[in-house]
């Protein structure tokens, strides 16, 4: 099927214009040629009286009992044309008195009623005999004693006649206004289209490498601004896109290329010197640590690609906070033990709707990372309490230097770590926080960090009532 319409704006915006242009043009047309005809009508009328008034004192009574006008000259042209007068006098009864050559004895209108010659009985339109349409006027007179019936009839041919010329002008007008206002159409849509194709060919221009730049705005505040301005904030988030993953394909390359680097070093180590079983069993001991490494750096890509795609479904489930907490800490007992670290408990049984391998995941990821910045001896709590209307906090503080002001807003950004514990002995991947912060956020809470001179504290917020998924 050939679609016909056309594929421009500036096209459709053009034939709509001048369509809806044209209705109105009919419309008004239509409306001001029946005016013009009603016009044209009074005045014919008016004419017609004016006719009727000067010649009905002229008629004389004649011995024979008819009526003669002795003074045809009575008359005055119609305007633009010579007008044909038609007139008749009739008796009471309906006799004719007096027929003008014009009638050629025809009868210019039906025999008379009662009502006929009084004010209330207005002109009509009537069709004498060979098709001639004449307008009467009636008007009842004395004559020589007798009350006649005058009737006074002008051909409407002149009015038909300057009518149809007006609309035969109004037609011939029509299509050249109309050329005109398609004409005019195009040009104003052209003019307004313009500044929408400077944009689309700055569009073309940019691609992944000059997503800096921005569409110019003339005037913010039109609809061509608005949807300058939309572009560019969507420019700016995909540069900001572009940026975090060009960032994170870095930090991601730096990360796997560390331990596989580890390994081979190590490796190459063991070859290049002969040594005995023990001295094997080292350097595969190493070898494993590295893999163990590698493989905790994969697990959490896999783990955010899985949250980006939306391909990890929640299997929600009521979970007491409190006992999540003591298992993570179960958990990490022996990296507590290592360092010398207290750990304390504390808090209300709150139940909450949650995933618990996540959740779980969580705070082991937060209470991980509180031993790890902890210094050796120092004490790491746990709360878990009620918090907001609807909410329950799980707090881990802990004792070290704390966060800088100027890394607080990035530290749950992947790959982000404070330079001062970006140590490999110490330091993770820097994904923890960010699959801690996700996992909030799916579950409608959130995490959030307070941190000073004396240490951190994050606050895990999750709701009481069952979320609905997104």
């Amino acid at each position: 099927m050939i679609d016909l319409r056309p594929r421009r704006v500036r096209t459709r915006l053009t034939l709509w214009y001048t369509g809806v242009l044209a209705a109105i043009l009919a419309l008004a047309g239509a409306a001001v040629s029946m005016l013009f005809l009603y016009e044209l009508r009074d005045q014919l009328d008016i004419h017609a009286i004016e006719q009727l008034e000067a010649v009905e004192t002229k008629f004389q009574l004649l011995p024979d009992g008819t009526v003669q006008l002795p003074e045809e000259q009575h008359h005055h042209p119609y305007p633009a044309t010579e007008e044909i007068r038609f007139i008749e006098v009739l008796s009471g009864g309906g006799a004719i008195l007096y027929r003008n050559e014009e009638l050629q004895g025809r009868a210019l209108d039906c025999p008379p009623s009662l009502g006929e010659g009084v004010v209330s009985y207005g002109p009509r339109s009537v069709q004498l005999a060979g098709g001639v349409r004449v307008r009467v006027v009636s008007q009842r007179y004395p004559v020589g004693g007798e009350e006649v019936l005058i009737r006074m009839g002008l051909s409407e041919e002149p009015m038909w006649r300057r009518f149809r010329h007006s609309i035969l002008m109004m037609l011939l007008g029509f299509p050249v206004a109309l050329g005109l206002a398609a004409w005019g159409g195009s040009f104003l849509a052209g003019r307004a289209l313009a500044p929408i194709s400077a944009l689309a060919r700055k569009a073309e221009e940019i691609n992944a490498e000059q997503l800096h730049d921005r569409l110019p705005l003339e005037n913010p505040q039109d609809e061509i601004g608005r949807l300058a301005s939309a572009f560019n904030a969507t420019l700016a988030r995909l540069e900001c896109s572009f940026q975090q993953l060009r960032r994170f394909t870095a930090d991601a390359a730096h990360e796997l290329r560390t331990p596989l680097t580890a390994i081979r070093s190590v490796g190459e180590v063991g070859l290049s010197r002969p040594g005995n079983a023990e001295s094997y069993r080292e350097t595969i001991e190493s070898m494993l640590e590295e893999v163990n490494r590698l493989g905790f750096l994969v697990e959490g890509l896999l783990a955010m690609t899985r949250a980006d795609s939306g391909q990890f479904r929640l299997k929600p489930q009521p979970v007491c906070l409190l006992g999540l907490a003591r298992e993570a800490a179960d958990f990490l007992s022996v990296l507590v033990e290592e360092q010398g670290q207290s750990l304390a408990i504390e808090g209300a049984s709150v139940k909450v709707p949650v995933d618990p391998m996540i959740v779980r995941q969580i705070v082991i990821n937060l209470l991980d990372n509180a031993i790890k910045y902890s210094p050796t001896g120092s004490p790491i709590r746990i709360r878990v309490f009620p918090s907001q209307a609807g909410f329950a906090a799980l707090e881990v503080e802990d004792a070290g230097p704390g966060i800088p002001a100027e890394h607080r807003p990035h530290i749950f950004e992947r790959f982000y770590r404070v330079e001062a514990g970006r140590e490999r002995g110490r330091g993770g991947a820097g994904l923890g926080l960010a699959i801690a912060a996700w996992g909030a956020k799916v579950h409608g809470g959130n995490l959030t960090l307070e941190s000073g001179s004396g240490g951190c504290v994050f606050r895990l917020s999750l709701p009481v009532q069952p979320q609905a998924q997104t």
